[in-house]
């Protein structure tokens, strides 16, 4: 448990890059290294995680910790990854405002740039693993078109259901079929799947939590269970990305008047500038509204309300999609979903990751030469990451 849970918290403090990149660390950090999970398991649960609404990147490192350990193994899991940019965003919100134009930075220049490396990789690895033949990388090429053409937040929901259809319809083979049940024998994700009790618990609770919150705010009139429910409805509703939740968090803390338009802005550019998921600009808002609790306990307030959903929503799907990922017809849509779920990491690479961090040719050379140390090199990512951030304070 110590050791799911001090795995996480190093990636909570080294995964620059937006969710997309969170993606293609875990990869590197569980599947290449650890083993906990093949390639295959891990596209499933990718998939599962872009399907429901939330905050993919923590939901797959709750759902890896979960399928290591049960519940505590999720719950830690899901702890350490978040906790770091957690504690820097209530930081920030008390006061720590001496950071500047991040903007400008040079070093979060450099990070972007790494980060396009990251993603190059993964998408790389990936797509040998998952689209070995002409019709996957065909429908990888249509997911990733799809998605720089209509770039909407239901959009990669419609891909990925659309690449499992195509699946369904032309990857259902005796071959195909052998050869994903010869992959998931070996897979090491089964260990600890929720029971179907668990799962409808947690199916309950989140509906309920939904569709009751709103009634018991509005009769109770405490503001610290208003904005419970506030943060918890912008969680369950975020499909798309972790910056689909930006508009949806502004409408239920500026549009009232519990944050500044100043205040949510600046807190928006420090998310930017730390790890892990862009999901803890909640812990900020948290301490800084002037509804609630306000300071560490509200941010840690807002933190819980704006997750749980999505944690929720893992543990009470996985069982049922363990079992169904079983059945041969259920195998061939996972085909066609999972290389959808590659063509998703090359749109991202393209845009946002390659517009936000190939601005110059200097930050091109430094993509470039961060990719090559990552493929061909035995360099800790994390140590090639902060090269990268130190390349860019120095001469971007």
């Amino acid at each position: 448990m110590l050791e799911i849970f001090l795995v996480a918290l190093r990636l909570g403090c080294t995964s620059f890059g937006g969710p997309v990149a969170h993606l293609a660390f875990f990869r590197k950090e569980y599947v290449e290294k650890r083993r906990w999970l093949d390639e295959v398991h891990y596209a499933d649960l990718v998939a599962l995680c872009q399907f429901l609404p939330g905050p993919a990147s923590s939901q797959t490192s709750f759902g890896i910790g979960y399928l290591q350990r049960g519940l505590a193994g999720g719950l830690a899991a899901w702890l350490g990854f978040t906790l770091p940019s957690a504690l820097l965003m209530i930081a920030f919100a008390l006061g720590v405002t001496a950071l500047g134009d991040l903007g400008a930075a040079g070093w979060l220049k450099g990070l972007k740039a790494a980060a396009v490396a990251v993603v190059a990789q993964a998408v790389w690895a990936m797509s040998k693993t998952l689209c070995p033949d002409w019709p996957r990388r065909v429908l990888t090429l249509a997911a990733a078109a799809l998605l720089l053409w209509l770039p909407f937040a239901w959009s990669q929901i419609a891909v990925i259901g659309a690449g499992a259809i195509a699946g369904l319809a032309f990857l259902r083979n005796p071959a195909a079929h052998r050869e994903n049940a010869e992959e998931r024998k070996h897979g090491k994700s089964d260990s600890a799947l929720p029971s179907f009790r668990v799962s409808a618990i947690c199916l309950v609770l989140f509906f309920g939590l939904l569709l009751g919150l709103p009634v018991l705010a509005g009769l109770s009139n405490r503001p610290a269970l208003d904005l419970f429910d506030r943060f918890y409805r912008a969680g369950s509703l975020v499909f798309g990305g972790g910056h689909v939740v930006l508009p949806l968090l502004e409408r239920e803390v500026v549009a009232p008047g519990w944050v500044t338009p100043n205040q949510f802005l600046a807190g928006y550019g420090a998310a930017q500038a730390v790890p892990g998921p862009l999901f803890s600009l909640a812990a900020y808002l948290g301490a800084v509204t002037t509804h609630g609790p306000g300071g560490i306990s509200g941010g840690c307030w807002a933190l819980l309300a704006v997750f749980l959903p999505a944690l929720l929503l893992v543990a009470g799907a996985l069982p049922f999609w363990q079992t169904l990922r079983g059945r041969p017809a259920a195998q061939a849509a996972m085909r066609g979903a999972n290389a959808a779920v590659v063509g998703v990491l090359l749109a991202a690479l393209i845009h946002p990751v390659g517009t936000l961090g190939l601005v110059d040719a200097r930050s091109t050379a430094l993509a470039v030469a961060t990719f090559v140390l990552l493929q061909r090199t035995r360099v800790p990512v994390w140590a090639v990451i902060g090269g990268a951030a130190l390349a860019g304070a120095a001469f971007m």
